[in-house]
Formats: structure tokens, sequence, C-alpha cells
């Protein structure tokens, strides 16, 4: 079985532009608080819930609006969300972090690996009321230190759930390299729950969604759960705004008001040690050539190498990115042609 390529395309540009639509509106004021954008994770949605049809249910970190987007929810009710209107998604009160679709079986949460429970409750159901659906599973990296979720794989594998759980690793965990804070090998984790474990390219479309559709079929055929591991990177930090970002893309504004302080505790009489004090400025400098490395990486961008390996007529092209590009236009009319929030 080969996926729909074209289909690839159009589910990962239609996410991409979305989210570029709701973060122009947040550093345009119009959107309060933080927001997390899914930019970079295109390749490991799409070739993830490409497998799901009716019936089947999603359970979602605080990145949520890409998977919601394509699985067929209205972008225009996800940016009324956003933007805290009484007629968004969740009628202004869920936020990003908290987007929910009882027609999809969708449901995200802003609580950290609460997408392993969650996702086991819809399993959990299928099993006794809809037999042959899964439930996907989606949280960072950073996620499998948390006891709920390490709980999950546990209950997931010994009652042999239809459950996949989908790791979307970046390799920092906000602002600390995850190595610093996470030990050991994360597939190796879910294999000593006996759980069947791939590692994949999160920027390579084609290789997740071969790697998801075994783990759906096994899940669907009642072999128990699955556990997909895939890395990638998400070129606006942990958040928009990332302070880190910041000082990468703007050093002299940035830092102007910081070398000062930096400079006066190295030079300190008093405090730790001349090698207490380099080790410090050197993790400083190690994490702000990680951050760096979010921004220039190349081939982080899972959009432009598919566009490689597709090599569409061009025409054909422009008619896909043209007819994507109206349905968000659409979107964004429809979702700003009120400014009324939620009181």
């Amino acid at each position: 079985m080969q996926p729909d390529r074209v289909a690839l395309y159009r589910l990962m540009l239609l996410s991409r532009l979305v989210e570029e639509a709701i973060g122009k509106l947040w550093h345009e004021g119009k959107i309060s608080g933080e927001m997390h954008s899914g930019i970079g994770e295109e390749a490991i949605i799409a070739g993830t819930v490409s497998h799901l049809g009716d019936g089947d249910a999603m359970a979602l970190d605080h990145r949520s609006t890409s998977p919601m987007v394509m699985r067929g929810i209205d972008p225009a009710a996800i940016i009324r969300e956003c933007l805290g209107r009484a007629d968004g998604l969740c009628h202004g009160m869920g936020g990003h972090m908290h987007l929910y679709s009882k027609e999809h079986l969708a449901a995200s949460s802003g609580i950290v690996g609460a997408a392993g429970p969650a996702a086991c409750g819809f399993a959990l159901a299928h099993q006794h009321l809809r037999p042959n659906k899964v439930a996907l599973a989606f949280f960072g990296e950073g996620a499998m230190n948390q006891g709920m979720l390490m709980e999950s794989l546990n209950l997931a594998s010994t009652w042999k759930l239809p459950v996949i759980f989908v790791c979307k690793d970046n390799g920092m965990a906000i602002t600390t390299p995850s190595r610093q804070v996470t030990a050991g090998d994360l597939c190796e984790r879910a294999r000593s729950f006996d759980i069947t474990t791939t590692s994949v390219d999160g920027a390579d479309v084609e290789s997740v969604w071969t790697a998801a559709a075994n783990l759906v079929e096994r899940a669907r055929s009642g072999r128990g759960p699955g556990f997909l591991h895939a890395t990638c990177s998400r070129p606006e930090g942990h958040f928009l705004g990332d302070p880190l970002l910041r000082i990468v893309r703007r050093p002299i504004t940035e830092l102007k008001d910081k070398v000062g302080p930096l400079l006066s505790a190295s030079s300190s009489l008093s405090g730790s040690s001349v090698g207490e004090r380099i080790h410090s400025l050197s993790s400083i400098t190690g994490i702000l050539g990680r951050a760096a490395d979010m921004i220039t990486c190349r081939g982080w961008d899972p959009i432009r190498r598919y566009l490689q390996r597709l090599d569409l007529d061009p025409a054909h092209r422009s008619s896909i990115e043209a007819n994507v590009e109206l349905e968000v236009q659409v979107a964004i009319d429809t979702a700003t042609k009120s400014e009324k929030v939620q009181p």
C-alpha cells in the first residue's frame, strides 16, 4: 500500500498556513497568552492522522492545532477559539491548548503527558464499543518522564489496547537540551513494556506514514499498542516569542541589557569557582547554539523536503497551493469578521 502523496502534501500545507495565520494574529496582539506552534511537526501529524477514519480518536498535547486541522475540523472554528470568541470551537473557553471536538473524538490538554491516559480511555472504549478502531496519543519527548505516561504505556500493553503513542522529539525540553534531563533510549523504555516500537525521521512524511501504517494495522487487529518515535525540529521554539530564538535572531537588541550583568558575575571576586563559571557560560553558549540550529538546520522543513521528492508539475502544484491558500483565507476572513470575545 502506498500513500496518496498529493493528499499528504496538501494536509501539511493546510496545517502550515493555518498556523502561520494564527501566529500572525498572535504577533498582532489579537490572541492573548502563550501560543505553541506545531510548525515543523507537519510530517509527523500528516503521516499518522491520515490513517484515521470515522470512529478513530486522537488525544493531543498543547500543540493541537495541526492534528485538528488535518482531521478535518473547521479551521475558522479553531481560529475563533484562539481569539477567545464565544462562537469558537469550545465557545472561547479553551484556547489553543484545550481544543475539543466530540464529533471527531479529539481532545487536547495543556498538561504534559495527559495524552497518554486520555488515549487509553479512548482505546478502552474502542475495545468494548467500537471494534477495529484506534486511538493516537501525541506528546513531546519531555512527557516520557511523566509518571502518567509510563502508567499509560503499561496499561495499554497489559490490556492490549488499540493505541499508538506518538513521541515528537525535537531534542529540547523547553530551553533545556533533552539529553541533560532524560536518560537512556526512549524506544527502549517503550519496549520494556513489551510494546512494538519504531523510530523515524519525523521530517520525512512517507517514512512516518509507512511506520504508522504498520502500527495502526497491528492495533486494529487486536495485537496491542505501538510506539512511534519521530525526530523533528521546531523553528519557532517552544512557543511564539521564545526568548532563546529572540536572542539568536536579534542578538544585539536582546543581549544589550544582559551582557553587563553576565560579565560582572563572571568577574566577581566572590561566588563560585572560575571553573564553575566557565562551565555555566559554556552551557549558556551551547543552549543558544542549539536554538540557532533550530532555525538554520538544513532539512528541518518537512514540506520543502517533500516537494523535492514529489516533483509535481508546476501547474498542478500551483493549483493545489492556490486552493489551499483560498481555503485558509476564507477561514481567516470568517473567523475575524467579528471581534467579539467570550466575556
